[in-house]
């Protein structure tokens, strides 16, 4: 039988390689909303995305959203903002893309620009940029992974002065999610602490057309 080694060298060579691993084939983990409760052991346990996997372009594939419900082809596209002081938080440029499938009440514009700030345990505050200033809100990371290639994230928006509160499903397919995967964590987010996330599900979650 081999023993185990105990050479500093060798045992760090392992480490930088297992942290240079892709995450493949993590189980479908999810959490609460911490809105709900703070203390449910999803919350308090929870790690969010490293920025450098989170930054890039994702397809909306699944969305409880409303306004996704006129919209195709919706991509979220996060770029990290350096901090502008040394002690200051990395922040994500935020550009939101879709193009109209109907008429709507208020005019949807094709891209939606902002900026989002850390607020701890993957909670994120958006502001808007330009005429959308005025406008903030809150979304957090209830889950993320990766299966077979394809990255997958669950994002939960808190209400604001345009949307309810709502899911949505990303992928980091052009072309959207794997069906197999869209059941697991539909299966995941039913099975939530939070009741209300269960029910929003079940009554309001809809494909979002993709159409290239």
């Amino acid at each position: 039988m081999a023993e185990a080694t105990t050479n500093p060298e060798i045992l760090q060579e392992a480490h930088a390689d297992t942290l240079a691993k892709p995450i493949s084939d993590s189980p479908i983990t999810l959490r609460s909303p911490k809105k709900y409760n703070p203390q449910l052991p999803s919350s308090t346990t929870f790690i969010p995305p490293p920025l450098e996997w989170l930054e890039g372009a994702w397809s909306v594939t699944h969305s409880t959203l409303p306004m996704w419900r006129k919209a195709k082809n919706v991509r979220i596209t996060y770029k990290i903002i350096p901090p502008s002081t040394p002690n200051g938080p990395e922040l994500l440029d935020d550009i939101v893309s879709s193009e109209p499938t109907a008429r709507t009440l208020l005019p949807q514009p094709k891209e939606i620009h902002g900026v989002d700030t850390p607020d701890g345990q993957g909670g994120w505050d958006w502001r808007g940029k330009g005429w959308l200033k005025v406008a903030s809100s809150h979304w957090e990371v209830l889950g993320w992974g990766e299966r077979e290639g394809e990255r997958w994230v669950v994002t939960w928006f808190a209400p604001s002065m345009f949307t309810p509160a709502g899911l949505d499903i990303y992928s980091s397919r052009k072309e959207g999610l794997g069906e197999g995967l869209y059941k697991d964590i539909i299966m995941g987010l039913e099975g939530l602490e939070a009741e209300e996330m269960a029910q929003l599900v079940k009554a309001e979650m809809r494909e979002v057309k993709i159409e290239y």
